[in-house]
């Protein structure tokens, strides 16, 4: 979801006036609307020499956030949605790749829970390294775990040419296929998300595609925030759940987070599960 600023563009009413005003209580992006008390809001509005325009403006960004909501959608469409997205992308890791049917599926979102070390980064990055042979990656970073030496290791183990300057090509192009954002809490990784989604909006069909986003590891952006007493922490993780099932729907990309093993995983619904306990030793 949006910064405010972000959408002036296409929204004219999202001035610099209704800014300004939205800012003197601390709404900056559309997120902030999730949590923030409107009737609250629509109280100071009425206080105000703007308030018609700033009740246009409100509407607007209320409009935003209803039209995010999913459409209902009959059995056969969502058969031949299923069909549409049956394609799956490899780990390149057996016991995963055996668990999940094929590997990683593109359309969806794919949680992979377990405890501290036991190999969820591991995984994301092997992941990583394996798709990145033919598709744009971006991975998400929380926590500084993102290692290219250990993906250049990866490579070294499954490149099977002879040559040392086809085998350092190889490697060179896998590393510029992965694009690695580090973010350190929840609002900074909705805002790369959105940079994601116009980026992904304007792909033309050429070139090397995105196809796969890693988050590793969305706990740690999701547990401060659920640690309030107030609604913020429940309606950002909705928002986050949201966020990422629609770009792996509406874009065709394949999704995976990485969670420590706590009741904040399998919350959201309709995600596929990979404990790494059973595919790791199964």
């Amino acid at each position: 979801m949006a910064p405010l600023k972000n959408l002036e563009t296409e929204y004219p009413i999202i001035d610099s006036t209704f800014r300004k005003f939205c800012a003197s209580h601390g709404i900056f992006s559309v997120e902030d609307f999730l949590i923030h008390d409107l009737y609250m809001l629509a109280a100071f509005v009425e206080q105000d020499i703007s308030s018609e325009r700033l009740k246009e403006g409100i509407t607007q960004v209320l409009s935003i956030i209803d039209d995010m909501h999913q459409p209902w959608w009959n059995g056969m469409e969502l058969l031949e949605d299923a069909k549409r997205n049956k394609h799956v992308l490899p780990t390149g890791i057996q016991g995963i790749d055996l668990l999940l049917g094929g590997g990683i599926h593109i359309g969806q979102l794919t949680e992979l829970v377990g405890p501290s070390s036991s190999g969820k980064t591991q995984v994301c990055l092997q992941t990583a390294s394996n798709v990145a042979s033919n598709h744009m990656v971006l991975y998400i970073d929380t926590s500084n775990s993102f290692s290219p030496e250990r993906i250049a290791y990866f490579l070294g183990k499954t490149i099977d040419v002879a040559s040392a300057q086809a085998k350092n090509q190889i490697v060179q192009k896998v590393m510029s296929n992965i694009l690695c954002h580090s973010v350190f809490d929840i609002f900074a990784m909705f805002d790369v998300l959105h940079q994601l989604e116009s980026h992904l909006r304007y792909q033309d069909g050429g070139g090397c595609q995105m196809r796969l986003l890693i988050v590793d590891s969305i706990s740690l952006l999701i547990s401060p925030v659920l640690g309030s007493s107030s609604t913020q922490g429940r309606a950002l993780m909705l928002s986050a759940g949201y966020l990422l099932k629609k770009l792996a729907h509406q874009h065709n990309l394949a999704v995976l987070c990485s969670h420590f093993k706590t009741p904040i995983h399998g919350f959201w619904e309709g995600c596929k599960i990979c404990d790494l306990g059973p595919a790791l030793t199964g």
